[in-house]
């Protein structure tokens, strides 16, 4: 990724270079050929104005020879031009000054030039010569019979030398940019994508045994907030992974106890004896109806931790009403009404039902027969809570977290059951988003839970 990223830069880098600075090099050689074709025009006119005006003194040429060689004496070429008069189809005059190049030299430029200009036009052009590319311009001098020809030419390579040095120079220097591009893209590409790298690297170190490899967050980018989204996912699995496996050493601890129950009893089972075959079936049956039962509330319990909630808006007082009738079909006890709060909350109605009425099935198996168990809701701030009054023997100071976790029960009840019930209560209510709430003294426990306030009285559905 990393080179797949530096390359991309690299490209897009060089390319807007060579882009830059091929623009800028066409722009500014034309600009300076430009020049030079203004500039022999210019050199042109003034030989034209020589040529009529004469040297200055009120008298004209008479020859073209006299005209001739005063234009070349007076227009003079520039640093990296020559000039030449032709008179009679030879070069015959030359300036009196250091030329860059001798035009006499080359004949075929001489003969080009002299066919060029037969018709009598001035021409401008380019021609290669022994001295390389010429830029060159051509003007007819005729006063008398005799005709000439005055032609100034220039280097174009010499004339263009400054200005390819200097982008000779923007290329060196454009490369060497290149190369500080790269290496910083590689520093800073490789350390932003560090995080996935260690990423990568936890995800190896990470198995069943070893999950506590987390991956350092460092700074504040979009790479940086992967880096804790992915640190969070693995608390998430870990935490997980580190349910299952108490669940699953619960569950084995608790169906260890009907297991030895039931092979203690039969390897002693005599089966000779009609009455010990009975008792001992009897036994087996019980054991294996109670492990049936704790495998059905393991099976709830995963469900509502996977639950779906379909939630409408519900009156409080109605959900107390309808808990408290259905509580009075529990056998043994007197049910009493509470009170019922009057605000309205969203729920799931029959999960919290179910969650409620099991808080009166535990109430009513922990408490003394005959002894009066009231059902009701309070009004909280921003809150209501559904909850079950017993007059049994209370919590033991310190159990009221125990008891809501799997298979947690109190030492002091005396009654069997799994411990799972109020977990499977816990599950549905922390899907609702609300909290359980225990109390209890030697006179009794007041179990319930508590919901938010209904904020927005649309159907929802929440997952778990």
């Amino acid at each position: 990724m990393r080179s797949r990223i530096l390359a991309t830069i690299l490209v897009v880098s060089a390319l807007g270079l060579v882009a830059a600075g091929g623009t800028a090099y066409l722009i500014g050689r034309q600009s300076i050929l430009s020049g030079v074709d203004t500039r022999l025009t210019e050199q042109i006119s003034d030989a034209r104005i020589l040529a009529l005006e004469g040297d200055g003194s009120g008298a004209r040429y008479t020859t073209t020879r006299d005209a001739l060689e005063a234009i070349v004496a007076r227009v003079l070429p520039d640093s990296h031009g020559s000039t030449l008069g032709i008179l009679g189809g030879r070069p015959t005059f030359v300036p009196a000054v250091t030329e860059a190049f001798d035009l006499p030299s080359d004949p075929a430029f001489i003969d080009r030039v002299l066919a060029e200009v037969s018709d009598g036009s001035v021409r401008i052009g380019s021609a290669p010569t022994t001295f390389g590319e010429l830029r060159y311009i051509a003007a007819p001098v005729a006063i008398d019979d005799e005709r000439g020809v005055f032609v100034i030419a220039v280097d174009v390579q010499a004339t263009l030398a400054d200005f390819t040095d200097a982008f000779l120079i923007y290329a060196a220097v454009a490369g060497g940019a290149l190369a500080i591009i790269g290496l910083v893209g590689f520093a800073t590409v490789g350390r932003l994508l560090a995080p996935i790298r260690r990423l990568r690297i936890a995800a190896e170190e990470i198995t069943a045994t070893q999950r506590s490899t987390r991956i350092p967050v460092i700074g504040h980018d979009d790479v940086s907030e992967l880096t804790g989204t992915v640190n969070d996912m693995l608390d998430r699995l870990d935490g997980a992974i580190t349910g299952q496996r108490r669940l699953l050493d619960d569950v084995r601890h608790e169906l260890k106890t009907p297991i030895t129950i039931v092979r203690g009893h039969l390897e002693l089972l005599d089966p000779s004896d009609p009455m010990d075959t009975r008792a001992t079936r009897a036994i087996a049956i019980d054991e294996l109806d109670r492990m049936s039962g704790l495998i059905d509330e393991i099976g709830a319990l995963a469900e509502s931790r996977m639950l779906v909630t379909r939630r409408e808006p519900v009156m409080a007082a109605e959900l107390t009403a309808e808990v408290l009738a259905k509580s009075r079909g529990i056998a043994g006890h007197p049910w009493r009404d509470g009170g019922a709060a009057i605000t309205p909350v969203s729920v799931d109605r029959q999960k919290i039902v179910q969650a409620w009425l099991q808080l009166a099935d535990n109430a009513a198996k922990y408490s003394p027969l005959g002894t009066a168990i009231f059902i009701g809701s309070t009004d909280l701030e921003g809150e209501v809570e559904f909850w079950v009054r017993d007059g049994g023997p209370g919590i033991p100071a310190g159990a009221e977290q125990q008891i809501l976790e799997r298979f947690g029960r109190a030492d002091n009840t005396g009654v069997a059951g799994s411990g799972l019930g109020l977990s499977i209560v816990q599950s549905i209510v922390r899907a609702h988003g609300g909290r359980m709430v225990v109390a209890s003294s030697v006179n009794g426990s007041r179990i319930g839970f508590a919901l938010p306030i209904v904020r927005d009285r649309s159907r929802q559905q929440v997952m778990a």
